[in-house]
């Protein structure tokens, strides 16, 4: 299995971390990786599928899946 590309590593680091404030992740996603907020989004959607990103990072893979089922189980 090939491992997570840079961006991919970056994205799964940037989720890792707290963020204070509004605006404050949005703000560091544009600064630090260069991305508009929902291209990041999609892309962090993605890898949540991803079973390589599951293998890099389990903690923050399996808690992001619980949230994004509990945000449609809402719906």
């Amino acid at each position: 299995m090939e491992e997570l590309g840079a961006r991919e590593r970056a994205v799964l680091a940037l989720e890792r971390r707290g963020f204070a404030g509004p605006g404050a992740k949005e703000r560091a996603i544009r600064e630090q990786l260069g991305l508009a907020p929902v291209r990041y989004y999609q892309l962090l959607n993605a890898l949540l599928d991803d079973p390589r990103a599951l293998a890099h990072d389990p903690i923050t893979v399996n808690r992001l899946r619980r949230i994004r089922a509990g945000r449609r189980e809402d719906r």
